[in-house]
């Protein structure tokens, strides 16, 4: 889901950054009064951080004009909720920026925008329904897949509308080798996600796992 340096215009990538703030800045204050209840927010979005950069460096593979990722994203969502998951991501994009990759510092925003906005698609459209407790919809391992392909077709789409507005001219095919990549991580990933979702419940009541993570909100069968 990477963009990689030279695709996208200086002026479009500063806005992407500005748009990126802004998604962030938005974040936390439609979340508001869920983070100032949980004085835990903070340590379970660098989990969502530590997570990510763990998932994004065990598989990365160039395809075409972006990178084939294992991003985890239902994973750390369903396990430690939207907001932490949000903010993992910009924070975990500028930690492998830092020290692994320093030229993707450059597309920041555009990445942080690439991986933030489908997954506020998918907790708005389908994912903030399974976190009501016993008043919520059970998650299943079919609705897991759901989710995960709802939100790879929201970043596959996120990379092809940079590289409509960039500035390098790149066949659609290019693209669609990207985007078809992305099947197979949308069959293992629910796999990983559902194992995870799982483990913990098993060990709901605990004081780390109800303090720092959101299953206990989740009913899975």
């Amino acid at each position: 889901m990477h963009v990689e340096p030279g695709y996208v215009a200086p002026a479009k990538v500063a806005l992407a950054n500005a748009s990126a703030i802004g998604v962030v800045i938005w974040g936390c204050a439609t979340q508001a009064k869920a983070l100032l209840r949980d004085p835990f927010a903070p340590v379970k979005s660098l989990v969502a951080a530590a997570f990510f950069s763990l998932f994004m460096q065990s598989f990365h593979l160039p395809v075409g004009p972006s990178e084939l990722h294992f991003v985890g994203a239902m994973a750390m969502y369903l396990t430690l909720g939207f907001t932490p998951t949000l903010l993992g991501f910009g924070i975990g994009l500028v930690f492998q920026g830092a020290l692994f990759e320093p030229a993707d510092l450059y597309h920041l925003g555009v990445n942080s925008l690439s991986l933030m906005l489908p997954l506020i698609s998918v907790h708005y459209v389908a994912g903030q329904r399974f976190f009501k407790g016993a008043a919520g919809e059970t998650l299943s391992w079919a609705r897991i897949l759901k989710l995960d392909a709802m939100y790879y077709a929201g970043v596959t789409s996120m990379v092809g509308f940079w590289l409509i507005i960039g500035d390098v001219a790149t066949p659609l095919s290019a693209w669609a080798a990207f985007a078809s990549s992305y099947l197979m991580i949308v069959l293992c990933e629910p796999l990983v996600t559902y194992a995870a979702v799982k483990g913990l419940k098993a060990f709901e009541g605990h004081a780390v796992v109800d303090r720092l993570t959101a299953v206990r909100g989740l009913r899975v069968v």
